[in-house]
C-alpha cells in the first residue's frame, strides 16, 4: 500500500478501524490506491453516517419522544 493513503487511513481512525474489520480493502488499496474514495463511501455505510441512514435514526428518536409523551398524558389522565 502507498505510504500517503496508509498515512491517510491512519489520520482518520474511523477509516482504520473500518480497514480492520475489512481486510479485504488492503488488496485493493495496494492494487488501485484510487479507491480510497470507494473505502470511505463503504465506511460511512457501515458506520451508518449515509444521509438516509441519519434520517432514519431521527425519525425513530422523535417516534420514541412521540410515545413517551403519550404514555405521560394517559398517566396524567388516570390519576
Amino acid at each position: 500500500m502507498r505510504t500517503e493513503v496508509y498515512n491517510y487511513i491512519r489520520n482518520e481512525p474511523e477509516l482504520h478501524r473500518f480497514l480492520r474489520y475489512h481486510p479485504n480493502w488492503y488488496r485493493k488499496l495496494s492494487r488501485n490506491p484510487y479507491m480510497l474514495k470507494d473505502m470511505e463511501k463503504e465506511a460511512k455505510v457501515f458506520y451508518g453516517k449515509t444521509y438516509p441512514q441519519r434520517i432514519d435514526r431521527l425519525q425513530n428518536s422523535m417516534n420514541m419522544a412521540v410515545m413517551m409523551l403519550e404514555m405521560m398524558k394517559q398517566f396524567n389522565t388516570k390519576s
